[in-house]
């Protein structure tokens, strides 16, 4: 598998987890999660970065996560 292969089952599982609320009892494996796609920052798309800083927000702030 090619890293942007790998980086993108990783972003999707990480939408799983956000919209599932999964970071409110399993924080630790959703930061995990984000380092392994955070080591790639510079071929993330602005969009992919984005939404990880917001990933990133949610979990050290124990927030819900609520699609507009």
């Amino acid at each position: 598998m090619i890293l942007r292969e790998k980086i993108n089952c990783r972003m999707d599982q990480l939408q799983d987890w956000m919209e599932s609320n999964h970071h409110l009892t399993h924080a630790d494996e959703v930061k995990e999660l984000i380092g392994s796609v955070s080591f790639a920052w510079n071929i993330l798309s602005e969009e992919d970065r984005d939404y990880i800083q917001a990933c990133q927000h949610a979990v050290e702030e124990n927030m819900e996560w609520k699609l507009p």
